[in-house]
């Protein structure tokens, strides 16, 4: 049946007339009566009781006319539908968030992304380090990050968002807690928390800027999240120095100050330039109207390059940046 033919029984329906109707579809009024009667002919029905002064739907008009109205109107949804999906207005969004991220950035891209695209679904994976978010943008499993660059392969699109400040968190019962001012040197007797990944951004951070105060962080203990990382601090086990958004957070036996001497952090979105779909344009597109993001390709700095052995290994293991709780002399 062609799609055509019910567009004009629906007009000649809502008329009553064939005339207003031809003027209203824009064509000549023998042609819609005779695409009237094709429909009439393949229906086997007649539609419409026609007389010299009128024009009515008979009874098996009226039923295909609501009839008609439902299948134009499917037709209309789906082709909206297929069309937002195309645009990336709809769908599922799988969006990984950094630890500290989730407590910063999270909040103001997911309500952004509610307002403008509410077809629009968000999975939220938190408390990723950077190289488990690079893995799963490349995997596919992520269709964007929100991560620490710098990232390692021109694969990865970056657009740096925040640049944050490193700050100490330290057992409530530190001797330091209760310092007018802390500097990195402070630390050079200290056990520290860190994270597990030997790629972890922040790492390499807490590494360089004690490299500049003279020493090699102790390592004592590891862990595969901010939030666990926090926990192993209260409990005494290490000092950490760590971003700035973990203000946000409020841990019973967690003292954060300021840290003079300490590097700063960036905080980018991410995605894949191969992997790229509708559904991350149009989310990169309101975060940038939004203000979120900025409009180009990010350059990060580069910055100093680490050995391989910087930080991988188990914590009894000695490398020349960090270093093991049991090694008694710092590398200086």
């Amino acid at each position: 049946m062609d799609l055509r033919h019910l567009r004009y029984f629906v007009t000649v329906a809502d008329t009553c007339h064939f005339g207003r109707a031809a003027q209203q579809l824009h064509i000549a009024q023998p042609a819609l009566s005779q695409s009237i009667r094709q429909l009439e002919d393949e229906l086997g029905v007649t539609l419409f009781s026609r007389t010299t002064r009128s024009v009515a739907l008979t009874p098996a008009g009226e039923f295909f006319r609501g009839e008609a109205l439902r299948l134009l109107d499917g037709l209309a949804h789906g082709v909206r539908g297929v069309r937002q999906v195309a645009d990336g207005r709809t769908g599922l969004l799988r969006i990984g968030f950094t630890g500290t991220a989730a407590f910063d950035q999270l909040p103001a891209i997911a309500r952004t992304a509610g307002a403008r695209l509410p077809g629009l679904a968000l999975e939220i994976h938190g408390d990723l380090l950077t190289p488990a978010q690079v893995d799963g943008l490349r995997s596919g499993d992520l269709d964007m990050a929100v991560l620490r660059p710098p990232v390692a392969g021109d694969d990865i699109e970056t657009r740096t968002i925040e640049t944050e400040r490193l700050l100490l968190a330290l057992p409530a019962d530190h001797r330091l807690a209760g310092e007018p001012a802390l500097t990195v040197a402070d630390l050079a007797h200290d056990d520290f928390v860190v994270y597990a990944d030997g790629q972890s951004a922040v790492n390499d951070a807490v590494v360089r800027s004690c490299r500049r105060a003279g020493f090699a962080p102790r390592r004592a203990h590891v862990a595969p999240g901010t939030s666990v990382l926090l926990a192993l601090v209260a409990a005494g086990l290490g000092v950490a120095i760590v971003p700035e958004s973990v203000r946000r957070l409020s841990l019973e036996g967690v003292v954060v100050r300021d840290l003079d001497g300490a590097e700063t952090v960036d905080l980018a979105v991410a995605w894949s330039r191969e992997r790229r779909s509708a559904q991350v344009e149009a989310m990169v597109e309101v975060l940038r109207d939004a203000g979120l993001i900025p409009g180009g390709p990010d350059d990060p700095a580069q910055r100093e390059p680490l050995s391989p052995n910087d930080l991988g290994g188990t914590p009894d293991i000695v490398s020349p940046d960090f270093v093991s709780a049991d090694t008694l002399e710092d590398v200086r």
